[in-house]
């Protein structure tokens, strides 16, 4: 997990990368926590976080949500617990057939982690994140889809292929005005309309007219990248 989180550092303050892509290395996408360790003796603590900062590994959500790159989960197979949190986190989901979401907090006794209900209520809407977190319910793939989790749905040897391509052309799009819109669209989630508007004419401003501005617009009329 730290790990994780200072790769995630790292990328986050480099103005030279423009898309992250999260995948799991191994059949899954992430499995959550170590249940046999929550199950540890309640008397003596065992099951308990201990000295480790917890809000120090929380960071990891917090960086997929809010680095200037735009974050892509290719979820390549079961996606549970802390794992849901951090595809939610990313600003683009695509699953393989073979993808299982579940939450599972409350059937372990956790009340969850790395901002499950923040990121969830905003990738499913208020009421879905509520009977994902509150029931604990699996949902596959398909119905992953159907209720907007996911953006599609590939064959699991087809997967990282489309992420890629999908990355690719999120790495092409003009660099500032792709950071700006990501602002935007983060704002859009907590901000009230008139501080929304403040920022987006701000940020409206420093794109227009700029060098990449132009060069972009020309790009565009002349049907080219």
């Amino acid at each position: 997990m730290l790990a994780l989180r200072d790769a995630l550092r790292v990328v986050a303050a480099d103005a030279s990368v423009r898309t992250v892509v999260l995948t799991g290395a191994g059949r899954g996408f992430c499995a959550g926590g170590d249940v046999t360790a929550m199950a540890g003796d309640s008397e003596t603590g065992d099951g308990r976080a201990g000295s480790i900062d917890l809000r120090s590994i929380m960071e990891v959500s917090e960086l997929l949500h809010a680095m200037p790159a735009v974050t892509v989960a290719a979820v390549n197979g079961p996606c549970a617990g802390a794992g849901l949190s951090f595809a939610c986190a990313c600003d683009l989901r695509y699953a393989a057939r073979s993808a299982v979401f579940v939450s599972a907090f409350l059937r372990v006794g956790s009340s969850g982690d790395h901002g499950s209900a923040w990121v969830l209520t905003r990738a499913v809407g208020a009421a879905k994140a509520r009977e994902l977190l509150l029931l604990g319910d699996r949902v596959d793939a398909n119905e992953a889809l159907r209720i907007g989790l996911v953006s599609a749905v590939l064959d699991d040897d087809a997967l990282r292929e489309h992420v890629d391509d999908v990355a690719a052309r999120l790495a092409e799009m003009p660099p500032t005005a792709a950071r700006l819109m990501k602002q935007n669209l983060n704002d859009a989630m907590t901000l009230p309309l008139d501080e929304y508007l403040d920022a987006e004419t701000t940020r409206f401003a420093e794109c227009s007219g700029s060098v990449e501005s132009v060069v972009a617009a020309k790009a565009f009329l002349d049907r080219r990248p």
